[in-house]
């Protein structure tokens, strides 16, 4: 029996497309964020995966939980589902692929194919909770 895996995730939103990134070797793209680390709550792994990821901080100000996605796991072998728990916050910086990103897009509803399927069930809570109107 598998178990979920289970990671957080930014959901940022800019004139009605979601920012989504593509890792190394991924033929996806799927929405910034990650594990959480022993001990970690998901306002310090959602920073720190962002920080890692497209180094910029979070504004913990402005942090707040949209929902939880339960959706089909996508390259991960171990792991029949992805269990997402999705936070917005605003950003301090500049975004930039760094660490294992090669690429940030921001995608909209017409590049849905893009996406892997728990970053496609995300779109679609960032559309629910309005941050997609352009």
């Amino acid at each position: 029996m598998n178990v979920d895996l289970d990671v957080v995730a930014w959901i940022h939103a800019d004139e009605g497309r979601m920012l989504a990134v593509r890792s190394r070797g991924r033929d996806l793209y799927y929405l910034p964020g990650g594990k959480r680390e022993p001990g970690e709550d998901d306002w310090s792994a959602l920073s720190r995966e962002v920080r890692e990821e497209l180094a910029v901080d979070l504004d913990p100000a402005t942090f707040r939980p949209l929902g939880v996605i339960r959706a089909a796991s996508h390259d991960q072998p171990d792991f029949a589902y992805v269990r997402m728990a999705c936070f917005t916050a605003a950003h301090r910086g500049d975004l930039a692929p760094a660490g294992e990103v090669d690429e940030l897009r921001y995608l909209g509803h017409g590049q849905r194919h893009l996406l892997a399927p728990a970053s496609l069930a995300a779109l679609d809570l960032a559309d629910e909770n309005g941050l997609l109107l352009a």
